[in-house]
């Protein structure tokens, strides 16, 4: 899952020898390694934070409904415009995005959508709009919690692996310590019932109700997400990790629990250890410390600027 870097070998007409000439690297895998990036608060300069961490990929939130079954950026901006800049922005200093669908609070694309292959056009719509190579389906609150939502977000993601087979896709739902609670399972089930192809699930290991030890929270949650993994699509422990991942939140949770660069650190050897295809965080907006408790623009906590990303940017399967 590293990127290579590819190296042409050119003959030279009239020399003895053979010289060779670098080719550009790979862009990089967007699903891997990309914090999540949103624009509602905190705001930081994505090119600037690549150029200090290393960083290659964000994950940029949300994709949401305008209402009807239109995609638009946090339910009001259209695809054009500023988010559009930003993206070409990223990709012109080397790097590359995956755009997130729904997340917590708003209106989600599934159930605005009346059908499977209405909610799949306006993925679709996203990802022609941006020539994209994956997406992130961020389900949770009534779209995770309704039977029919889950079965139309399932259908549709396989309508656009049949028109997108190369574009991969994720979904990112809520845990509980012990793996993904029963809509989680169903979740799961139902993409083997309806051949739904997912390429990575990924849970949230965080507010969980209190503080708490958030690396033995991560790994037992992830540990449950592998273990129903394997038993639905009977793979082997190692198979069902490669298509686990997770994404952390840096420094104080929602519910006050908090994770540390150090705890983190130790979060990403655990997930490096078991292969894991995702290893993210809530948000680079966040990534930032010592400066008077948690908001969207920081994470409450004892740090360096950007401590976080830094370690995902580390980050490489």
């Amino acid at each position: 899952m590293k990127s290579l870097r590819r190296l042409a070998i050119v003959l030279t007409a009239g020399l003895s020898g053979l010289a060779l000439a670098p080719v550009a690297q790979a862009a990089p895998d967007p699903v891997l390694a990309s914090p999540y990036l949103y624009q509602w608060g905190g705001r930081v300069d994505p090119v600037a934070v690549m150029n200090q961490t290393g960083v290659k990929a964000f994950t940029l939130a949300f994709v949401l409904s305008d209402g009807g079954c239109n995609p638009t950026w946090d339910g009001t901006r259209p695809l054009t415009g500023s988010d559009a800049t930003l993206i070409r922005n990223i990709r012109a200093a080397g790097g590359e995005v995956v755009p997130s669908f729904g997340g917590w609070a708003g209106r989600k694309l599934g159930q605005f959508c009346s059908s499977a292959s209405a909610l799949a056009d306006a993925y679709l719509k996203v990802i022609d709009a941006y020539q994209l190579t994956a997406i992130d389906i961020d389900i949770e609150a009534a779209e995770f919690e309704n039977n029919t939502t889950q079965d139309r977000v399932l259908g549709a993601l396989k309508i656009v692996k049949e028109r997108k087979p190369a574009v991969r896709n994720v979904i990112t739902m809520p845990t509980a310590k012990s793996g993904p609670n029963t809509w989680g399972r169903r979740l799961i089930t139902r993409a083997k019932e309806l051949g739904a192809p997912v390429d990575v699930w990924a849970v949230m290991p965080f507010n969980f109700g209190g503080p708490s030890d958030l690396v033995a929270g991560t790994k037992s949650s992830v540990d449950g997400l592998k273990n129903h993994i394997k038993a639905t699509f009977g793979l082997s422990d190692d198979e069902a990790y490669r298509r686990s991942g997770l994404s952390s939140m840096n420094g104080i949770t929602d519910t006050k629990e908090t994770v540390t660069t150090a705890q983190f650190r130790a979060i990403r050897d655990w997930a490096t250890e078991k292969h894991l295809s995702r290893f993210t965080f809530w948000a680079t907006n966040r990534d930032r410390g010592n400066c008077g408790g948690s908001s969207d623009s920081c994470s409450g906590t004892n740090q360096g600027t950007y401590d976080f990303t830094k370690l995902v940017a580390g980050y490489t399967g």
